[in-house]
């Protein structure tokens, strides 16, 4: 009998185990809109190629005495037509399942992923490459360049690089790039830059001290846990409304000119995450009407690791930064949000800063004290930090920037889309070919703030189109597809 290989879960997927829940199952969803109907038969031959790539994608997750762990498997995943809800779940824990599905519908190619085997980043690659093949088996006479000789896709990030002094040209789509883009099960990027030896350990109490400019304002820090997750000390404001009737998220999707909306980012000074953050904000407090005495909004963006430490593992890596706002009495204009913003973002991404937050976070989740302690108890104490983390967010924000296929592929790919399961309002941002996608989820029907989203954006001259999904029963009852409708 073959010996499975095996590797335990990085500790941000950790999390996401003992956070998930019926109403956020921790699946994301990213999609390639077509210029034609999909075709499945073609579509399952190009997931053949492509899974073959990829071991990471190949595997099952365990659960042992004291953590969970990733198993090699031999399951094959097949093209299903789609017939759930949106980012429905994935792991079911008394079943041995692949961690990720492909669906089609219509024009779409799907792929949605469990969190815990993977970030947005390593989905971003693995369904770019599934889209590359599926193309050239569907034009066998074109000669296309594939990601696997070209390297992993290209995905020019919006703003987190930029924010750390390396500026992409917006022109030439700058990109974490592999020699060899396979995926390997034992990857783990955390435990390369983040793990300290004895010896490093040693030396980094015995440094000298050293003067340092006074930090730009930064959201309070919490103390003990707190402060390797970011949990918030201020009450925050938290949006509330009626939950869909079978746990599904109401998906939203907004799409407009990437220009126009970089345009008003620029005439702000802030980056395109920053400024949409704020709007964001901008938008719940109008749509409130009266934010009473919870006048503070926050927001949880994740920022992707690969930018500042080379990785080409698809495995979760990145760490999320919080931002805050608290409204006064007066009216506040946009760009005031956006500098209030930007000034706490700028410090908490720099490869430094970074480094410093999770060298302490590796260093809790390898301490003996927890490592001894069962996995049933961990979860429930990460669950139970979790939801104390929730309390103090307002929104979650995710930025995945722009992606540039190949050029053979373009011209067959419309627009791409990204959005995840939510227990909070949330969006979801992408780019391609001069389209912005902006999807927002929430697990409430209701939908003013978004509506004073696209709103402002229409009052800046920005073109927008809206398609939302039927979640209530009377808009179910008229559904005529799982799609959603324009």
């Amino acid at each position: 009998m073959n010996r499975r290989s095996w590797v335990r879960l990085d500790n941000a997927s950790n999390v996401f185990l003992a956070a998930r829940s019926e109403v956020d199952p921790k699946v994301f969803r990213i999609s390639a809109e077509l210029d034609h109907e999909v075709d499945p038969d073609v579509l399952q031959m190009a997931l053949d190629t492509t899974y073959d790539h990829y071991p990471l994608y190949r595997a099952v997750l365990r659960r042992g005495i004291f953590w969970y762990y990733l198993q090699d498997s031999e399951l094959r995943p097949r093209v299903v037509a789609e017939s759930q809800h949106t980012c429905a779940p994935i792991y079911q824990a008394d079943r041995r399942t692949l961690l990720f599905r492909v669906v089609h519908h219509r024009r779409r190619i799907v792929l949605e992923v469990f969190h815990a085997l993977s970030d947005g980043t390593g989905a971003l690659w693995f369904l770019t490459d599934l889209v590359s093949a599926y193309v050239r088996l569907r034009s066998p006479g074109q000669q296309l360049i594939t990601t696997e000789q070209i390297g992993v896709a290209s995905v020019t990030p919006f703003d987190p690089g930029q924010l750390a002094g390396r500026r992409p040209d917006p022109e030439a789509g700058i990109a974490e790039t592999a020699e060899n883009p396979a995926q390997y099960l034992s990857d783990d990027s955390f435990a390369q830059y983040f793990r300290l030896t004895r010896r490093q350990r040693r030396d980094e109490r015995n440094a000298e001290p050293f003067l340092e400019a006074p930090p730009a304002p930064t959201p309070p820090e919490p103390r003990g846990f707190g402060r390797i997750v970011g949990a918030s000390t201020s009450r925050v404001h938290r949006v509330r409304g009626t939950r869909t009737p079978d746990n599904r998220p109401r998906a939203v999707e907004l799409t407009l000119p990437a220009e126009e909306a970089l345009t008003l980012a620029r005439a702000a000074g802030v980056s395109l995450t920053v400024y949409l953050t704020a709007l964001f904000f901008d938008s719940i407090r109008r749509s409130a009407g009266d934010l009473g005495a919870e006048r503070t909004l926050s927001a949880s963006i994740p920022v992707n690791l690969r930018q500042f430490f080379p990785s080409t593992s698809a495995r979760n890596f990145f760490a999320t930064v919080r931002v805050e706002h608290t409204y006064g009495d007066d009216p506040e204009d946009l760009d005031a949000v956006c500098r209030s913003l930007d000034r706490q973002f700028r410090p908490q991404v720099t490869s430094e800063a970074l480094q410093r937050r999770l060298r302490r976070f590796v260093r809790f989740e390898r301490a003996l004290a927890l490592r001894v302690v069962p996995r049933p108890l961990k979860d429930l104490l990460l669950g139970l930090v979790n939801r104390a983390s929730n309390r103090g967010l307002t929104v979650a924000v995710s930025n995945l920037g722009r992606v540039a296929l190949p050029e053979t592929v373009n011209a067959h790919v419309e627009r791409m889309l990204f959005h995840v399961s939510a227990v909070r309002p949330q969006f979801c941002a992408i780019s391609h070919a001069g389209r912005l996608v902006v999807t927002f989820t929430s697990p409430f029907t209701e939908t003013g703030y978004i509506r004073e989203f696209a709103r402002r954006l229409s009052e800046n001259g920005v073109e927008v189109s809206v398609a939302a999904a039927r979640v209530t029963e009377p808009e179910l009852a008229d559904e005529p597809s799982p799609e959603a409708s324009r």
